[in-house]
């Protein structure tokens, strides 16, 4: 590989596509927006497109060496002094700028004095030679496994302590992108006309090894005639188990109470032949308006949606009205790193607590809607044990009347035996969570 080439209006591009994806989301709409304003296109496009989503992975470890320059948070800085220093970060720590680049890094000032204040060109004029300089003191194992995968250095302690030497092949899988998952909506179609129509546009794809609905998609491929013919919904393989390990019935009365965007809603009422009844609940307006969508879509007549908080259920429904219920809980969502890069630096170790307060009161209101011999499914996208394991032994504690269904496969086994757990590593899906239970009559 040579010396990385960028020009000034290259640098202009990048600087303005990070500063306007801390406003715009998701950032690849801020990318797009600023590369076509200074006109970014064909191989152009797609070299600086890498460095851009290399930014985003990296961001808190860039933010970390910008802080440490500067000794205060880059998160107090003018919003274009900031995106400049991401982006001169990147290209002189993390890559080989030729000497022409770093002429042109250092012209960054005159940008910067333009876009804001004189002073602020200077201060970066002045702060750049650091950058240029900059070595890491990579001094214990869990800051070498922060800069060579990327995440925050209590995210990867964490992950040790659950699995040891195992935890770094995790870190990998978590930065590979996964193939574009599709379940199979039999209510439209059958898994062969999909795979059909996928032959027909030259598409490789597999089928899942757990789920003979789920079907991966190998190639680049826009699926959303699939989407709106209502014959498949995108969804991965781990989710797709927890509809079945629910496994509710025709004729049941089931309630799901984190339900948006409704992928599990609609399987469950496709495991149900479209008998029985499904209560969808989320609060997200929008999230609400999409999920109505999805099921018109995928021709499901038995859900009813409501626009509520899961945790009021009970007194909306009524009590001990429900055959089953799905408790999917709002978690930090770590387990689905690989499909969602930047959420690595928004995790917070602090914001665990908050999380899980949360995950109690719906798992209580779960429990009152539940008839006695009925059965519940709590699931999780998260990996951390105190989202998962930890709270279904607080909630087994509080409640004589519940006893956990032991989960055999098709995953490994939870911390709490009994429990269950898919590891992207191990099973090439999304990180996740899950526990049945039952209520004894």
């Amino acid at each position: 590989m040579g010396k990385l080439k960028l020009s000034d209006r290259q640098l202009y591009a990048l600087i303005e596509a990070v500063k306007l994806g801390e406003e715009v989301k998701p950032s690849q709409q801020a990318k797009r927006k600023a590369f076509s304003k200074y006109k970014i296109e064909g191989w152009e496009n797609s070299k600086l497109t890498g460095i851009f989503y290399s930014i985003q992975r990296r961001l808190g470890l860039i933010d970390e060496i910008i802080g440490g320059l500067i000794g205060v948070s880059p998160l107090i800085l003018d919003p274009w002094l900031r995106a400049t220093l991401r982006v001169a970060v990147e290209v002189a720590v993390f890559r080989d700028p030729s000497e022409k680049t770093v002429q042109h890094l250092k012209g960054l000032a005159q940008f910067l004095s333009k876009r804001t204040h004189p002073y602020v060109g200077y201060y970066y004029y002045d702060l750049l030679p650091r950058v240029l300089e900059y070595m890491p003191v990579i001094d214990s194992e869990e800051k070498r496994l922060k800069w060579d995968y990327l995440f925050p250095e209590w995210f990867i302690r964490r992950m040790r302590n659950l699995l040891g030497d195992e935890a770094e092949e995790l870190l990998k899988a978590l930065n590979e992108t996964l193939p574009t998952s599709i379940r199979v909506n039999r209510l439209k179609a059958s898994v062969e006309k999909v795979e059909e129509y996928l032959k027909r546009k030259d598409v490789r794809f597999e089928r899942g090894e757990r789920v003979d609905t789920v079907i991966r998609i190998l190639d680049p491929f826009n699926p959303g005639r699939l989407f709106n013919k209502g014959w498949a919904i995108a969804q991965e393989e781990a989710p797709a188990i927890a509809s079945l390990v629910l496994s509710p019935k025709p004729g049941e009365t089931v309630v799901d109470l984190a339900a948006a965007p409704g992928g599990k809603t609609a399987h469950m009422a496709e495991l149900m032949n479209n008998e029985g009844k499904i209560y969808a609940f989320d609060i997200d307006k929008a999230r609400v308006k999409r999920m109505n969508e999805i099921l018109r879509r995928t021709g499901v007549e038995i859900a009813e949606t409501v626009k509520a908080d899961g945790r009021r259920a009970p007194e909306i429904l009524g009590e001990e009205i429900a055959d089953r219920v799905m408790l999917d809980a709002p978690c930090t969502s770590d387990g689905t790193i690989a499909k969602n890069p930047e959420l690595r630096w928004r995790l917070r170790e602090k914001n665990i607590p908050k999380v899980v307060t949360l995950q109690k009161e719906l798992i209580e209101s779960a429990w009152r809607l539940l008839k006695p011999g009925g059965r519940l499914l709590y699931s999780t996208c998260s990996m951390l044990p105190e989202e998962n394991e930890e709270v279904v032994k607080w909630f087994l504690e509080r409640h004589g009347d519940a006893k956990l269904i032991p989960l055999s496969g098709p995953y490994s086994p939870g911390f709490l035996p009994g429990t269950m757990r898919a590891w992207p590593h191990r099973h090439k899906t999304t990180g996740f969570f899950y526990a049945l239970m039952e209520k004894e009559t």
